[in-house]
C-alpha cells in the first residue's frame, strides 16, 4: 500500500497545500516574507487556527509534518524572525482578540513584518505575576496606562506589544487585570535596554507614562487579563521547553561536537559516563514532548507544557556546564562585551556566550519554583501554597 493511501483525507489536504507552496514558492529563490505570506494565506502557518486567521481549523499535530517539509526545503522559520509574536501573542490573539485584530495582526506577525514582545513582569513583581500595579484608567472609549513593565524580551524591536495593567484595584489580585495590544511606537512608550551578562540587551525595561491605548485593542473585556495571560504563558513554556528537536540535535548536540573535538586528556571514563547521561536525559525530554504535544488538543497546551519547562531549563545549564568542562581553558575566552542590542532571541554563536544565557532558563517564562508549585499542585494534586491575599483586593494587599 503505498504512502499517500495511508494518509487520512486531512494529512492529504495539508500534503497537497505544501505541495502547492513549495511549487508556486521555491524558498531558494522567493522573498522570505512572501514566502511566509504565503504560507499563511494557504493555512499552513497555526493549521489549528481557524480558516482565514493563518490556518485550516485542523488537528495541531499536522503542523510538526508542515514545518519538516518546509524547512528540509529551506523555509525561513517564523520563530526564528519573531519568536514572542509566533509562539506565544499569535495563540493569545486568535482566542481572544476580536475578528478586526486577527485580521490586522495575525499575518504580519507571522511573517516578521512586525514584531511582537509580551509586558508582563514588572519590577515588583516577577512571578508574583497577578500582583502587577502598572495602572490603566478608561477615559471615554480610551484607556490611559501609567507604569513599568521588565525583561521586555525584543521590546527594542518590537512594533506591538500585548499588555497586562490593572483596571481595577478593588477586586482581588487575579480579578482585577486587564489585557491591551498596545502600539510600542505610540507617545508615552520608552523603552531602555537591560544589559546581560552575554554582553546583549535583548531583554528591555518599558515605561508607559500617560499612554493611551484605543478600547478597540483590548483582549476579551475588562478583569479578562488573568486568564488571557494564561494563554500566553501556557504557549510560552511550550515554546521555550517544548520544541522536538531531531535525535541528538539542539543543545545536546553541541555537547556532543564538544566531546569530539576535545583532546583525549579530557575525555576518561568519568566524563563519557556524565556526557551519556546528559545525552539520556536529552532524549527523554524529547520523547516526553511528543508524547505530550500528541495529547494537546487543538493547539491548547495543558500542564505538560510547564513539565518541558522545567526540565528543559535544568538540562540546558547541565549540558552547558559539561560543555565548558570539554573546553578547558578556552571556556573562559569569551571575547568582547560590546553590548549588542539583538535581532532576535533564538541561538548563540559561541559555546560561552550559550553557557552565559543558559543561566536565565529557570527565570525566563516562569521560574523553576513557580513550575514546581504548578506540577505539585495541577499534576500530583497535592496541597496549594499558603495563599493569605487571594480573597483581598489588591488595594489591600501589603506591598514594599
Amino acid at each position: 500500500m503505498s504512502t499517500i493511501e495511508t494518509m487520512t483525507t486531512e494529512e492529504q489536504r495539508v500534503a497537497a497545500l505544501v505541495d502547492e507552496l513549495l511549487d508556486t514558492y521555491p524558498p531558494a529563490s522567493t522573498d522570505p516574507v512572501e514566502f511566509l505570506g504565503a504560507q499563511f494565506d494557504l493555512g499552513l502557518a497555526w493549521v489549528h487556527f481557524p480558516e482565514g486567521a493563518g490556518g485550516l481549523g485542523l488537528n495541531p499535530r499536522l503542523q510538526r509534518s508542515i514545518n519538516e517539509r518546509v524547512f528540509a526545503a529551506g523555509a525561513p522559520n517564523p520563530m526564528y524572525r519573531n519568536p514572542i509574536g509566533y509562539g506565544m501573542c499569535g495563540p493569545t490573539v486568535v482566542m481572544w482578540g476580536s475578528d478586526e485584530q486577527k485580521q490586522r495582526y495575525l499575518r504580519p506577525m507571522f511573517t516578521g513584518e512586525e514584531i511582537w514582545c509580551q509586558l508582563f513582569s514588572e519590577p515588583g513583581s516577577g512571578s508574583d505575576f497577578a500582583g502587577l500595579s502598572a495602572r490603566g484608567v478608561r477615559d471615554g472609549d480610551e484607556w490611559i496606562v501609567n507604569g513599568q513593565k521588565v525583561w521586555t524580551t525584543l521590546a527594542h524591536l518590537s512594533r506591538w506589544g500585548l499588555l497586562v495593567v490593572r483596571t481595577d484595584s478593588e477586586a482581588v489580585k487575579h480579578a482585577g487585570l486587564t489585557a491591551f495590544v498596545v502600539d510600542m511606537e505610540a507617545p508615552g512608550v520608552e523603552v531602555r535596554p537591560l544589559r546581560q551578562m552575554t554582553g546583549e540587551a535583548e531583554f528591555n525595561e518599558v515605561y508607559f507614562t500617560d499612554t493611551r491605548i484605543p478600547d478597540s485593542e483590548l483582549l476579551g473585556q475588562p478583569g479578562d487579563g488573568w486568564r488571557v495571560s494564561l494563554t500566553t504563558l501556557m504557549n510560552e513554556r511550550v515554546s521555550i521547553g517544548g520544541t522536538i528537536p531531531a535525535r541528538g540535535s539542539g543543545t545536546i548536540g553541541a555537547l556532543m561536537r564538544a566531546w569530539d573535538d576535545a583532546p583525549e586528556t579530557r575525555r576518561d571514563a568519568a566524563t563519557r559516563d556524565a556526557v551519556m547521561r546528559l545525552w539520556s536525559r536529552a532524549e527523554v525530554l524529547r520523547l516526553t514532548n511528543i508524547r505530550a504535544s500528541q495529547n494537546r488538543k487543538m493547539g491548547d497546551p495543558g500542564p505538560e507544557g510547564s513539565i518541558a519547562k522545567m526540565a528543559s531549563a535544568d538540562l540546558n545549564k547541565a549540558i552547558y556546564d559539561q560543555v565548558m568542562d570539554l573546553l578547558g581553558p578556552e571556556a573562559m575566552l569569551y571575547g568582547s562585551y560590546e553590548m549588542v542590542r539583538p535581532e532576535t532571541a533564538m541561538g548563540s554563536d559561541s559555546l560561552q556566550k550559550a553557557f552565559l544565557r543558559s543561566r536565565a532558563n529557570s527565570i525566563e517564562g516562569g521560574t523553576t519554583e513557580v513550575m514546581k508549585n504548578i506540577l505539585g499542585e495541577r499534576v500530583l494534586g497535592l496541597p496549594g501554597d499558603v495563599r493569605v491575599d487571594r480573597e483581598v483586593p489588591w488595594s489591600e494587599v501589603p506591598r514594599n
